[in-house]
């Protein structure tokens, strides 16, 4: 039996969650008589009552305990706010509290018409004093309370849906990913390895921000974390107990080409000191409201790093990846020469909408027992053809010049090579439904991976190996 509870908590909505951190950091008397100061859903005869809050807070009167306190104050008033009111909250903040174009075009002006190198530099010091929204000095006011950050971020993991639907909205979620970005610096970020002697509470958000292979259990999450297996995750001093991202490792001889070998909580551990290769098998962001914010790439190499330093065995760092938007863009073709010869139970199984799960599984596994010799000439033709569709997708598709999956556009801007592609490496629902049930092993050769990265940053360029390559030929 685990030492750890079987059970856990129901999630809390995010706002539930923020509410009841601003509380615990931030008493400020009965939250029912802020309530009836500000209606919930922000109607406009309130809308004065918050901009004087606002007001106040940018005046900055009084002494640091005085600024803190009408802070979160404000934070208190948007936090109980219902949805309605916080976008309306939002929409004042963008609308009224941007940069002043009247100020701006006055600084412009003055530095147009400095006569010397220290009337210039005064007058531009004076242009970047204005060219900071007045929204940004206020929400930066926030960095100073405990719990802030946090609340700042959770904030925007709700902006960004609604910023989607406004332009001004979008000016202020650019200002706040700026923001939360000085932050969020690489620089300071403490990278921890999370082990099964971790506090029970932050394993519990392991199993809750796992967001590319579900955990399913105590004894799942144990069996990643103990022995030949390992997680690492970011830190930030402003929120100790919220990991930003994390990524698990398996520590393994040769390249992993099955999750499901991977996550067998059957198999016998293996000896880290014996290991080779470091399979990175997921990474999750945490954080909604840092997407945008990019620490991945550092995670990586700070893994590697520390698991080169501990164990010298280990010569090959390579991921076992999903493919998330592979089956999208399939369908999105209206050609596709490599199923002309595909049986085409099989081609409607690819094409239904979402996949029909337990037919296509009939198809992905030819070797299987039970399959008829008909059915197993059927899986192979559809391996075969899927295998080239897959290095297609993958060496060809793209936004502009960045590969259209998001995953390998991730890995490959920090300058990794598309090593293989693997036939039913993930045969479960939500693998077959993304990507046939295939996976993408990249290799992170440490020789190489500066030219990798500026190959594809500057010229769009993606590193195959020979075998890919020859899939699309």
């Amino acid at each position: 039996m685990n030492d750890k509870e079987t059970t856990t908590e129901p999630r809390e909505p995010l706002w539930d969650r923020t509410l009841r951190r601003i509380r615990e950091f931030w008493p400020l008397g009965d939250p029912a008589a802020l309530k009836d100061v500000v209606g919930t859903d922000l109607p406009a005869a309130d809308l004065s009552k918050v901009r004087a809050k606002i007001d106040a807070c940018l005046a900055g009167e009084g002494g640091e305990v005085s600024a803190r306190a009408r802070a979160a104050e404000l934070g208190e008033t948007y936090a109980v706010l219902g949805i309605t009111g916080r976008r309306r909250f939002l929409e004042l903040l963008a609308a009224s509290y941007d940069v002043d174009n009247e100020s701006l075009e006055t600084a412009i002006g003055e530095w147009r018409l400095a006569q010397d190198a220290i009337a210039r530099q005064q007058a531009a010091a004076g242009l970047r004093d204005v060219l900071e929204p007045p929204r940004i000095r206020l929400l930066r006011q926030f960095n100073g309370l405990q719990g802030g950050v946090k609340f700042l971020v959770d904030l925007r993991a709700e902006l960004i849906g609604w910023a989607r639907e406004s332009r001004e909205l979008r000016a202020l979620d650019r200002d706040i990913c700026r923001l939360l970005g000085s932050w969020f610096d690489i620089g300071f970020l403490e990278l921890q390895r999370i082990t099964w002697n971790t506090s029970a509470a932050l394993l519990e958000k392991l199993i809750r921000y796992e967001a590319v292979h579900e955990i399913t259990s105590w004894q799942d999450l144990k069996n990643r974390l103990e022995g030949d297996r390992c997680c690492y995750a970011f830190f930030h001093p402003h929120m100790p107990h919220e990991p930003l991202i994390f990524v698990e490792v398996a520590l393994v001889n040769g390249i992993s080409t099955s999750i499901h070998q991977l996550l067998d909580e059957r198999a016998p551990a293996g000896d880290p000191a014996g290991a080779d290769t470091a399979i990175f098998y997921s990474i999750s962001n945490c954080q909604a409201g840092l997407a945008g914010v990019s620490f991945g790439n550092f995670l990586i190499k700070r893994v590697v790093a520390d698991l080169t330093s501990k164990l010298p065995n280990l010569k090959t760092f390579s991921t076992l990846s999903p493919i998330p938007g592979f089956i999208d863009w399939l369908r999105q073709q209206e050609e596709v020469p490599e199923l002309v010869d595909v049986d085409s139970e099989a081609v409607a199984c690819l094409r239904a909408e979402p996949i029909d799960v337990d037919c296509f599984s009939r198809l992905l596994l030819p070797e299987q027992s039970t399959a008829g010799p008909g059915e197993k000439q059927r899986g192979q033709h559809l391996q075969q053809a899927l295998l080239q569709l897959c290095a297609r997708y993958l060496l060809t598709a793209k936004r502009g010049r960045q590969a259209w999956d998001r995953v390998a556009h991730f890995h490959l801007t920090n300058g990794a090579q598309i090593r293989q592609i693997n036939w039913a490496a993930n045969r479960s629902d939500r693998g077959v439904r993304e990507s046939a049930g295939m996976m993408v092993n990249y290799l992170y050769d440490l020789t190489s991976i500066e030219k990798h990265h500026e190959a594809y940053s500057s010229q769009g360029h993606i590193s195959a190996a020979a075998p890919v390559k020859k899939l699309v030929k």
